[in-house]
């Protein structure tokens, strides 16, 4: 339940083509003096040097010190071994990764679990079943990082949030514009890559986002 109760509000995604590696740092430090509650490092370049790791390693150290002189979570993306050597927060997977008990007896009982469940009511289930801390669905709207993702609806994010007690993240094509859509369907979270690290003024969108939830509380 501790755990449930921080997984509300803004989450947000790194990228690799939107965000330079030397300007990293900086713009998730931007993002979260916007009030970013949840911070996941999803890193898909290919690396060949054998330095590699150890190089990722240090970036999500330096992530996991940021995010907690915030009080955020940082979330490593597909990857346990690079969670577990950055004593991150917790990891996402995918349907395509590692299952999610695999995951919890790695990191263990106070690891933040998430998992990708596109639109689908019985992955849903199963990720609950199997002790995932959140699921995230979509993508709910055009989406400019991935932009073939599964389609979600609206009507998907109310009906899911009827059948679970998991948190949601609402992830694809999340702007300012139709974000409290989301909110106001269930989601406890919402992801955002392209509307928050394309911008030049990465504080100001996140705040915008983040006050969505202030708003609802209020």
């Amino acid at each position: 339940m501790v755990k449930q109760k921080l997984l509300a509000g803004l989450y947000v995604i790194t990228d690799d083509v939107l965000i330079p590696e030397q300007d990293l740092l900086s713009a998730c430090e931007q993002a979260l003096i916007g009030g970013a509650s949840v911070l996941q490092y999803r890193s898909k370049t290919i690396f060949d040097q054998p330095s590699a790791f150890a190089k990722r390693r240090q970036t999500a150290v330096r992530l996991r010190e940021l995010c907690h002189r915030f009080d955020a979570l940082l979330i490593i993306n597909d990857d346990l071994d690079l969670c577990q050597a950055a004593d991150a927060d917790g990891v996402h997977l995918g349907q395509q990764d590692l299952h999610i008990s695999e995951a919890r007896h790695r990191l263990g009982r106070e690891a933040i679990i998430g998992v990708t469940c596109h639109n689908n009511d019985q992955l849903v289930a199963a990720a609950e079943r199997d002790g995932a801390d959140y699921v995230a669905l979509g993508r709910f709207f055009h989406s400019k990082t991935k932009p073939g993702a599964t389609k979600a609806h609206i009507e998907d994010l109310i009906r899911i949030r009827q059948q679970t007690e998991l948190p949601i993240v609402a992830i694809g094509g999340v702007t300012a514009d139709n974000a409290k859509l989301l909110i106001d369907a269930g989601a406890n979270m919402i992801a955002a890559i392209y509307y928050i690290f394309s911008s030049d003024e990465i504080a100001a969108r996140a705040s915008i986002l983040s006050s969505l939830f202030a708003q609802k509380r209020n």
